[in-house]
Parts: C-alpha cells; sequence; structure tokens
C-alpha cells in the first residue's frame, strides 16, 4: 500500500513569506489543544452539527468547524496538504484575498456536507473542505506546476515529482467515488467527502475572479 505526502511546488518559488497560510496553519493547531484541553464539549459547540444549520442555529460553526480535528492524523495530514499548496495561492491572490477565499470555501464545503445529509446531529468538522478550495484553485491555476511529493511503498520511500493536474486530479476522482458512500453512512460519521468536493468545485469555479487583480508574473 502506497502513501503519497505532498510537500510543495517544485516549479516555481513564492517571493514572499506565506504568512496568512502560517497563521492559519497557527490557528488550527491552537483550536486543536483547546479541543484536547476541553473535551467533547468544546466540539459539540464549536463544530457543525447539520441540524442545526437547517434550523437556522449556529451558523458561525460553518467557521469555527473548519478549525476542529478529530485527532493527531486527521489535523497533520491538513496542514501538510494546506502547506503543500497554500504559499503558492496566497502569493497569486494576495494575503486579504486569500484568506477571504479561504475561510468562504471552508463555508461552502460545510454547506456542502450538510446539505448531503441537513437532519444529521453527527458533527462535521476539519479544515480539509477549504483546503480542498485551495487545491481546486491550484490545479486550476497552476496545472503543470510539478508538486515534490513523498512516497512511501512499504518500507521503501522516495520523492517524486509529480504533476499538479495528475495529483490533485486523482485525488479528487478518489473524493468522487467516495461521495455515494459517505452520504450513505453520514448518520454514522466518516470522511466528509462532500465537503471535499465542495470545497474542490468552488476553489476551481472561482480561482481566476480571485486572482484577476492580482497576475501571476513569477
Amino acid at each position: 500500500m502506497a502513501t503519497l505526502i505532498p510537500l510543495g511546488d517544485a516549479s516555481r518559488r513564492t517571493r514572499r513569506f506565506a504568512l496568512i497560510t502560517l497563521l492559519i496553519v497557527l490557528a488550527n493547531v491552537y483550536v486543536f489543544f483547546r479541543e484536547l484541553i476541553e473535551g467533547n464539549r468544546f466540539v459539540r459547540h464549536w463544530a457543525v452539527i447539520p441540524i442545526r444549520i437547517e434550523h437556522g442555529q449556529h451558523w458561525i460553526t460553518l467557521v469555527t468547524g473548519t478549525f476542529l480535528h478529530a485527532g493527531w492524523l486527521h489535523i497533520a495530514g491538513n496542514m501538510v496538504f494546506l502547506w503543500a499548496f497554500g504559499p503558492v495561492i496566497e502569493e497569486a491572490m494576495g494575503k486579504t484575498r486569500y484568506l477571504t477565499f479561504y475561510l468562504t470555501g471552508g463555508v461552502v464545503a460545510m454547506l456542502a456536507q450538510v446539505a448531503g445529509s441537513p437532519s444529521s446531529r453527527i458533527p462535521c468538522l476539519g479544515a480539509s473542505g477549504a483546503i480542498a478550495a485551495v487545491m481546486g484553485a491550484f490545479i486550476v491555476l497552476f496545472p503543470h506546476d510539478r508538486i515534490r511529493s513523498l512516497v512511501w511503498i512499504l518500507i521503501f520511500i522516495r520523492v517524486a515529482y509529480i504533476p499538479a493536474a495528475l495529483l490533485i486530479g486523482v485525488w479528487f476522482l478518489f473524493q468522487l467515488l467516495n461521495v455515494v458512500g459517505s452520504v450513505a453512512t453520514v448518520q454514522s460519521g466518516g470522511v466528509a467527502y462532500l465537503a471535499h468536493v465542495g470545497g474542490f468545485l468552488f476553489g476551481a469555479a472561482t480561482a481566476h475572479w480571485w486572482t484577476q487583480a492580482r497576475p501571476w508574473t513569477g
């Protein structure tokens, strides 16, 4: 069984430090430690619970839920993907636009998950929907860039350079193939594939709009 971990864009370098991406990572880490300290009560208060949203309540959780995570592997995997794709998109959009895009993508992703099962009482949480929006923008803006990736097969580890269109495209195809199953099992929890698809489609559809005022010149 193979594991692939994206490390970053090998085709271009950002000219400025990705401050907003770093701050998003730190915010996620801070909230995660709050979860560890305060427990399930904290999670249920700030996570998205679809039936609440359906009844017009706790709308703020559409934002706060994107900063919560279900465990160490969950947050570690999300932050690795964010750091691999976020800095380039941050520079392409500009810091203010990028932050707005990221938060909006997270809200759209959460709404997509809620739409799949609006009567569910299972908490929805995680940054993956917002990160999917970043990946959607990346595949539209820089499809030919090569992503430096760590490939781990059993005991063998190597670095590979994979075209963004291939890496992100295969990832998105996997999300689509799992959407039907996620809708069927959402009442008992699981991976929020609908959030991934919703966030990705938002990012891909609006990427050029967010970057119109700041074209990439590097």
